[in-house]
């Protein structure tokens, strides 16, 4: 009996010429009878071509019987059927239009597909029997493809990035297993497997992790390995650090250069100012490749916290702050508060000020005798005897710099009133 008539059935796949080979299970119910056997004639197939399931040792007097898509003769599993005494031909729900039955229970497949693997059963009925005279079963498996690898990142970066690597194609019924320098995988804690071993993971790549990777599909009948892979481990950045003619250099005074280290090639250097990228200004040079940032007649407004970055393709490492500590002042004093007329029988508080790094010296004079040193002045229960010029002088020992101020405040009898606020800096 010829096969049927049926459409073509045309499965889009990743791979060609897969190849398919039968392995067969056989159970039969009566011992009395001789043993049936399948064989798949060609034992191997290649996807797209046909296999034929061929019986042997049918069985005297049956009657018909059925094959099965799966390892259970359920209805919704029923593939085709062949009906002796009739040579009625039937198609089941599991039937694709590629399955072809013959009168001696053997089966064609037509066309095979990846979808046809797995287990098919042959049901035997004989006549006078109630139930099924024989049963046999067998698994149809994929004859491996050759493997690959691919990668998430061919190029990480050493002990500091993650890498997945997959075996594929994505098949089906198989095993995978992997290999690093023609090993099996040790057990690490750098090393970790999905559920179907199929993809693996290493966190922070070194050396000893970086290859090179196989991978293998097996299953029953077969198995095949993939070319090896090894990781290209960029180098790790280095971490760089800033060096500096002057940390300390005096206001309008001193040129600074500051460098990031170390010098490297093939990396882009970037500066931060607390916290902040390095504003564009004319008066901020930056010679070789940013390495090098100088400040031309630094000012107290580069005050401040440091950083430099190497950065790279596919990474940056940024320096430990360093700070710039702009040396200045003092500027002009002010003396608070600004009064200078007072009553005898108050009390004299004045204070001084003046902007400075570090922090000036304070000392006060009246008609330019020295009085005290500090940056507060108090006096309780003035009288006119304290009237006279007083003066407040700064100095900042780092810059060498000394600035003064004079005011002149009027101590009047207790009748006089009124106050006129004035100062007369020098």
């Amino acid at each position: 009996m010829g096969p049927l008539s049926a459409p073509a059935c045309t499965l889009h796949i990743t791979w060609k010429e897969l190849l398919l080979t039968a392995s067969l299970l056989i159970f039969w119910n009566a011992p009395t009878t001789a043993q049936v056997t399948i064989e798949a004639q060609p034992t191997k197939v290649s996807e797209g071509k046909d296999v034929l399931l061929l019986v042997h040792n049918l069985p005297q007097n049956l009657t018909g019987y059925i094959w099965y898509k799966g390892q259970k003769t359920d209805l919704h599993l029923y593939v085709t059927s062949y009906v002796k005494d009739t040579e009625t031909v039937i198609a089941g729900p599991a039937y694709s239009g590629r399955e072809t039955v013959y009168s001696n229970a053997s089966l064609l497949i037509q066309n095979v597909t990846q979808k046809d693997t797995g287990s098919y059963t042959i049901e035997i009925t004989k006549r006078g029997d109630r139930t099924e005279g024989e049963i046999g079963h067998f698994t149809l498996y994929v004859e491996t493809p050759k493997p690959y690898i691919s990668s998430s990142n061919l190029s990480p970066r050493e002990a500091m990035e993650t890498v997945i690597l997959s075996c594929d194609p994505d098949t089906r019924d198989v095993s995978y297993l992997w290999w690093i320098n023609g090993q099996s995988l040790p057990i690490s804690h750098k090393l970790q497997l999905s559920k179907t071993n199929r993809t693996l993971i290493i966190f922070g790549v070194t050396n000893d992790t970086a290859g090179p990777y196989e991978c293998e599909m097996k299953n029953p009948v077969s198995s095949s390995r993939s070319d090896p892979v090894t990781l290209n481990l960029l180098p790790e950045l280095p971490k760089p650090y800033i060096t500096s003619n002057n940390f300390n250099p005096m206001e309008n005074k001193n040129v600074v250069a500051l460098t990031c280290e170390p010098k490297t090639q093939n990396y882009t250097y970037v500066w931060w100012v607390n916290g902040q990228s390095l504003p564009v200004t004319p008066r901020l040079k930056q010679p070789g490749e940013n390495r090098i940032l100088i400040l031309a007649n630094v000012t107290r407004n580069d005050t401040g916290s440091y950083e430099c970055e190497i950065q790279d393709r596919v990474g940056s490492i940024r320096s430990d702050p360093v700070t710039l500590d702009v040396l200045y002042g003092p500027d002009v004093p002010r003396i608070i508060p600004p009064f200078t007329q007072y009553h005898s029988g108050e009390n004299l508080y004045l204070s001084c000020f003046a902007d400075s790094n570090p922090p000036a010296e304070y000392t006060w004079t009246i008609n330019r005798k020295f009085l005290q040193s500090g940056q507060k002045l108090s006096i309780p229960h003035i009288t006119t005897k304290h009237s006279g010029l007083y003066g407040c002088s700064a100095r900042n020992s780092a810059t060498g710099r000394e600035r003064s101020i004079l005011t002149r405040i009027k101590v009047s009898p207790p009748s006089v009133r009124g106050r006129i606020s004035g100062l007369n800096p020098i």
